[in-house]
């Protein structure tokens, strides 16, 4: 019974993250494939799926809130359906190993992001 308590709790503070807009998903990526023993693709699988109702109740306060910009999103939902098919292929096309480097130089990037000061 206490198989599922770590991963429950991982989830659910994943998810809190990510309803505060800090990246939960990259988180609960990074618990999944350190601490956990997940294997890189199926946490990746794993992190799509806990992206799509975040995903699903942005859209819809979006919509509700009147912020949902039409001509733009018949732009770009199509290239980004193609864009999304061509990554899934990729990810299944190429080995974990290599999978595992570009991810970890977007995490070296983006948290290089984080301490670089911006401009307003």
């Amino acid at each position: 019974m206490t198989d599922w308590v770590l991963p429950f709790l991982c989830g659910l503070g994943a998810s809190v993250i990510s309803a505060w807009g800090v990246g939960g998903g990259t988180l609960l990526l990074l618990v999944m494939t350190l601490f956990l023993g997940v294997d890189q693709r199926t946490a990746q699988g794993i992190n799509l799926l806990f992206f799509l109702p975040t995903a699903l109740s942005a859209l819809v306060c979006h919509i509700r809130g009147g912020y949902l910009d039409k001509p733009t999103l018949r732009a770009a939902v199509p290239p980004a359906v193609v864009c999304a098919a061509i990554g899934a292929w990729a990810a299944t096309a190429v080995d974990v190993a290599v999978l595992r480097r570009p991810f970890g130089v977007y995490l070296l990037l983006s948290g290089v992001s984080l301490l670089w000061p911006r401009k307003n």
